[in-house]
């Protein structure tokens, strides 16, 4: 679509063009300039330009976030005057261009993930029993991730405990939706969907069964415009039921993270999740044992001592249990120690990983340093090849 002036012969507006092209929309986080969303610029005889956006839908959420990007671009540009920006939106013809200049003509309801070309590494952050912070895991790997550069998803599949978007402070939010491609919440830098965000109020109760279960994300898999990600991070329920089957037939490339607490009661069941994983034709890329430890400053001596308040060696045990049974080497990646402030930040949507000096953080951080260092292991991963006769 080109865009319309009243001025297309003022010399400002080569440069105002360009600035804007450097203006991305929040959700889809490609540049308004090349999505059709730059509708018009507007230059007056005393410098000051209006320009005009078009939004995907009406009550775009991210409409103070576009106003407030459009015009530091054309502000920063030498010579305009002030800066407004007008809104309208997208007619259905336009809407449909769009969608299918994202998404390419036809098969829009498959899932990008299993492609076997697909470069996204995916991950499935696995427990056997709630409660052993597999969530905190979760959004402190992401966002360590993405603070290393990587593009980031993530996807809370825990569809009766979601709890994702609360930790990310984006409980009340809800995603945007172009005819039926949605798109994810921006959280902290951050592409996040959960079936949270999809209910028609926070408060409502999902009591679904196994196949609306599997519709479910198979929704927030293929439905949801996610573009292209380095990682795509999926947070599972506990246990080994539904949708951890439903994740292993849709995406037979994941790679499964199992988190586990110290104590023996925690270890057993984790090892569970592991071998599901392992049934499913899934990798196992290690163990990350969580509440590993509380560190205090003692009072008489100054120095720092470890109190083990829910015992030790449970990563150890499922590492080498997961190990014996699967067949390749298998390791606790990560210790994570009790740490006030990794709770805390959970609570308030600010994750302890943003507050580096804390030592839960800097374990997560190192959990995210480890798994990016290590690249994606292709053993058993299936690559779409298929002999050729002679």
């Amino acid at each position: 679509m080109s865009v319309q002036s009243t001025s297309p012969d003022h010399p400002l507006l080569p440069a105002i063009e360009k600035a804007l092209s450097g203006v991305q929309d929040p959700e889809i986080r490609r540049p308004i300039t090349e999505i059709g969303m730059l509708k018009s610029v507007d230059i007056a005889a005393d410098s000051s330009v209006r320009v005009g956006i078009l939004l995907t839908v009406a009550g775009c959420p991210m409409r103070d976030t576009l106003t407030r990007d459009v015009t530091a671009a054309v502000a920063g540009v030498a010579g305009t005057g002030a800066v407004s920006v007008d809104f309208g939106v997208m007619d259905d013809e336009q809407r449909a261009a769009l969608k299918e200049q994202l998404r390419g003509p036809g098969n829009d309801r498959e899932i990008p993930f299993a492609r076997p070309d697909s470069l996204t590494r995916v991950i499935a952050i696995a427990s056997g029993k709630g409660g052993v912070g597999k969530s905190s895991v979760t959004v402190n790997l992401a966002l360590s991730l993405a603070a290393a550069g990587r593009t980031v998803g993530v996807l809370d599949a825990d569809i009766y405990g979601h709890s994702i978007p609360t930790m990310l402070g984006v409980g009340d939010s809800r995603p945007t939706s172009v005819d039926d491609m949605i798109m994810p919440v921006p959280a902290l830098g951050l592409k996040v969907i959960s079936i949270g965000m999809l209910k028609p109020r926070r408060d409502q109760v999902v009591a679904w069964r196994g196949p609306i279960l599997d519709r479910a994300l198979q929704q927030m898999l293929a439905d949801v415009y996610w573009g292209d990600l380095d990682y795509l991070l999926l947070d599972l329920p506990p246990g080994t039921g539904d949708v951890q089957i439903s994740v292993g037939q849709k995406l037979p490339n994941a790679e499964v993270l199992v988190v586990t607490t110290p104590q023996q009661a925690a270890a057993e069941v984790a090892e569970r999740a592991g071998t599901m994983a392992s049934m499913m034709n899934q990798r196992v890329i290690g163990v990350v044992e969580n509440m590993a430890y509380l560190e205090t400053t003692c009072p008489h001596c100054g120095e720092a001592h470890r109190h083990e308040l829910f015992g030790s060696g449970g990563g150890d045990e499922v590492a080498g249990t997961l190990s014996r049974r699967l067949g390749y080497p298998i390791e606790v990646i990560a210790r994570v120690p009790l740490d006030q402030a990794l709770r805390e930040g959970g609570d308030a949507g600010s994750p302890v990983v943003g507050e580096p000096g804390h030592p839960s953080s800097a374990a997560l951080a190192d959990l995210a340093t480890r798994i990016d260092s290590r690249g994606r292991n292709l053993a058993g991963r299936q690559l779409g090849l298929s002999p050729v006769g002679r």
